[in-house]
């Protein structure tokens, strides 16, 4: 038990845990839920006796005092996934974002293409071999906590304890400082609307018993959940899940019998939900958290038999290339996962990779389904990747189809007031 002794020898404040960072140097802070706002806080304020932090993350909940302006020139935000709190610094020039897979995003820092001199993790509190768990995110921490120099550990008591590769020894914490706070929550979509129902109606088709699925957070996916009710023996493999897989875990449907990998198993990375969904992955067996770039690679994916991959975009255009992370020029939000489950669930025995999006915008009157992207927009998900596109108005499949295929599938998925136009433009372009 000489662990114990290690331990409380390294209990700090968080303003002496911080004092280590240096001028110039890197440091990664944990993401999603887990975000160490205590830590950061104490980062910032050192700001007048520091210059040229990078602070290195994925999309994060709560504070970001780092992105302020007035710490312009002190803090710059890297954001390897883009949050409310951090995307108008990005479109000021304050802070940049890093469009990569998220399943790439270890390699990079275990190559030190992506630099982390300390990182600031959220754990739970050691067990009784003195292993502390990453809680409700692994995803890329992992990999930063063991490449960095020092490592500042946020030790929670109320914390979920996950399961699987999620664990890091308190010989590894340079740093402990303890709390007993809520962890961050993220709540659902709440009421879910007409034309998530349908979307998430149509989805539910392309849905068989004994499937595995991967799907992100938000109104559609809540939607897809609804019509699943009635469904055998699903599997879950996805880089995160929330509140509402609870429901059908419970009423039996998800039971990962027929998984062809982790059998009897959620896998996931990281969980983005409210105490439900912590309360569930607390010490639970059911559950495995691994790190992004096993959960996200594709080779992974790709050996579940029947997998089902569902994601959104922000618009597409009528020969299928898939913008997910930005409006015009502007950055939204990021690659993510995207891609590694497009690409792995194609290469699924019968596997299905589906792109969902209501087909318009600020109260129709923006198509989502465009004739081209808008200047400057990112593609995520090149056209050759797609296959399936779900709207409130039906399904295109789009793989191995021609352009004129491809305009014609998806103008009759597209809002109705807009499908003239829309056919206007292919012909113009002599699409159709």
């Amino acid at each position: 038990m000489r662990w114990i002794e290690t331990y409380r020898s390294r209990i700090t404040t968080a303003e002496l845990a911080v004092k280590g960072v240096r001028s110039g140097e890197t440091v990664w802070v944990h993401g999603g839920c887990n975000n160490p706002e205590e830590l950061t806080t104490a980062l910032v304020g050192r700001a007048a006796e520091l210059t040229d932090i990078t602070i290195a993350h994925l999309l994060t909940f709560g504070r970001a005092d780092y992105a302020d302006p007035k710490y312009d020139g002190v803090f710059r935000s890297r954001a390897l996934f883009t949050g409310h709190n951090v995307r108008k610094a990005i479109a000021e020039g304050r802070a940049d974002y890093v469009p990569v897979f998220l399943s790439e995003i270890p390699g990079l820092i275990k190559s030190g293409n992506q630099k982390v001199d300390v990182a600031f993790i959220h754990v739970s509190p050691p067990d009784e071999h003195g292993f502390c768990s990453y809680g409700v995110g692994v995803e890329c921490t992992k990999a930063a906590a063991e490449h960095a120099r020092t490592v500042v550990a946020l030790v929670n008591k109320q914390m979920p304890r996950s399961l699987g590769d999620a664990f890091i020894h308190v010989s590894k914490l340079t740093h402990v400082v303890e709390i007993d706070r809520p962890v961050i929550e993220l709540p659902g979509a709440g009421q879910i609307g007409d034309v998530a129902k349908h979307i998430g109606g149509h989805i539910a088709g392309l849905i068989k018993d004994g499937d595995t699925l991967q799907m992100g957070i938000g109104e559609i996916p809540d939607a897809v959940l609804l019509y699943l009710k009635e469904k055998k023996h699903l599997g879950i493999h996805t880089e995160m899940f929330s509140d509402g897989l609870i429901e059908l875990f419970e009423g039996g449907v998800i039971t990962g019998e027929r998984k062809t990998l982790h059998p009897g198993k959620i896998v996931s990375s990281f969980v983005l939900g409210t105490k439900k969904t912590f309360d569930f992955i607390d010490n639970n067996p059911f559950v495995e958290f691994h790190p992004s770039d096993y959960v996200n690679d594709p080779f992974i994916i790709a050996r579940h038999d029947n997998l089902v991959a569902i994601n959104s975009a922000i618009s597409v255009d009528i020969t299928g290339q898939v913008n997910s992370d930005s409006i015009g020029t502007q950055v939204y939000s990021g690659f993510g996962g995207q891609v590694d489950f497009v690409r792995g669930a194609a290469r699924s025995k019968g596997g299905r990779p589906i792109i969902a999006l209501p087909s318009t915008a600020k109260d129709d009157q923006v198509s989502r389904i465009v004739e081209m992207l808008a200047p400057g927009a990112g593609v995520v998900t090149s056209r050759g990747d797609v296959h399936y596109v779900a709207t409130e108005y039906g399904v295109a499949y789009l793989h191995g189809r021609s352009l004129r295929e491809r305009a014609q599938a998806l103008i009759a998925i597209a809002h109705p007031k807009f499908r003239d136009e829309l056919t206007a433009a292919a012909k113009k372009r002599h699409i159709l």
